[in-house]
C-alpha cells in the first residue's frame, strides 16, 4: 500500500515542535520537578494548536526582515543506571528574505537508543519558497523529504518526498476576510523499507480560507489536496480561535485526513485547546 504525505505552506508548522521528546523514568523525590515539566509539556501543546490558525502569510505580501534569520534549538537526555537511553533532538527555522523573493527551511531530527538499540532516527527537512509579484499573485516552490531510519520491510516508508513548483493567487484580502489558493505539478519520491523506489508526478492544490466575526472570533479552513498516478490525499483543517479575554483563549479543530490508499480511507481527529492565565 503507498502513502503519500502532503506537503503545504502550513506544513512549516509542524517544525515548532521538533526539539521536545519523551520524558525519561527518572524524577525528583519531590515530584515538582516532573509536574512542572509536564504542565510545561501540555501548555506548550496548546499554544501550538492555537498557533496553528495564524497565518503570517494571510495578509498581502509579509514584510520581514532583510537577509538571514531563524531559530535553533538542540535537546539531549541520557539516563543510566536500571534502564540506559539516549534521546536527542535538533529543529531549524531559517528565512532569508531578499526583496520580493523569500525563502523559508527547516530542518528536525529526532534519535533515540535504548539498551544499545537504535529506536528512532527520523529526519524531517521542508523548503518553501516566495516570489511575490504584488499584493495579490506569488509563485512558490516547496520541497519535502521525510526518512526514516529505521524502516527495513515492504510495508514501511523509509524516505517521502515532493517538489512542486506553481503559481498563488488572493482571492480576497481584508482585514475581516481573507481567501489565498494555490496549485502546481510535482513529482513524488517514495522508498520503502527494502529500497523499492517509486516515482509519480502530481499537481497539488491548497486553499487558505480566513473570517473574523469580530475582533477575539476568527475561523480558518485550510485544504491541501495533492493527486499522484496512483494515489488521492486530501487534508483539511477547520477551526475556530476564541480570544475570549487578555488571559484566556482557546482553539476548537477538526481536522480530517484522506488517503484512498487505505482501508479505512479517511481520519478524523476533534481538537480542544485552552490555554488560560491568571
Amino acid at each position: 500500500m503507498k502513502s503519500y504525505t502532503i506537503g503545504a505552506t502550513a506544513v512549516m508548522m509542524s517544525i515548532a515542535a521538533a526539539g521536545a521528546f519523551a520524558q525519561t523514568n527518572l524524577t525528583d523525590l519531590t515530584g515538582i520537578n516532573s509536574m512542572n515539566d509536564r504542565v510545561d509539556d501540555i501548555q506548550s501543546a496548546a499554544e501550538d494548536d492555537i498557533a496553528r490558525g495564524e497565518d503570517e502569510n494571510r495578509f498581502g505580501n509579509p514584510e520581514y526582515r532583510p537577509g538571514l534569520s531563524g531559530s535553533a534549538s538542540f535537546g539531549y537526555s541520557g539516563q543510566t543506571g536500571n534502564s540506559e537511553s539516549q534521546e536527542v533532538a535538533f529543529g531549524a527555522r531559517f528565512r532569508f528574505a531578499s526583496g520580493q523573493f523569500v525563502q523559508n527551511i527547516g530542518l528536525a531530527i529526532e534519535f533515540a537508543e535504548s539498551a544499545g538499540t537504535v529506536t528512532q532516527r527520523d529526519v524531517f527537512g521542508v523548503y518553501d519558497g516566495n516570489y511575490y509579484l504584488n499584493d495579490s499573485f506569488y509563485g512558490f516552490v516547496l520541497g519535502r523529504l521525510e526518512s526514516d531510519g529505521l524502516a527495513n520491510e515492504a510495508g514501511e516508508i523509509r524516505q517521502d518526498g515532493f517538489l512542486g513548483i506553481g503559481p498563488g493567487y488572493r482571492i480576497v484580502n481584508t482585514q475581516q476576510m481573507a481567501l489565498r489558493v494555490q496549485a502546481g505539478l510535482g513529482v513524488s519520491y517514495l522508498e520503502d523499507g527494502i529500497g523499492d523506489i517509486t516515482r509519480e508526478t502530481g499537481a497539488i492544490v491548497s486553499s487558505r480560507f480566513y473570517y473574523a466575526f469580530n475582533d477575539r472570533i476568527f475561523l480558518t479552513n485550510d485544504t491541501d489536496v495533492l493527486r499522484t498516478e496512483s494515489s488521492l490525499r486530501v487534508n483539511n483543517d477547520f477551526g475556530i480561535n476564541f480570544q475570549v479575554s487578555d488571559a484566556m483563549s482557546t482553539r476548537v479543530s477538526y481536522l480530517t485526513e484522506y488517503n484512498d490508499n487505505r482501508a479505512i480511507q479517511a481520519d478524523n481527529r476533534l481538537g480542544v485547546s485552552l490555554v488560560v492565565g491568571f
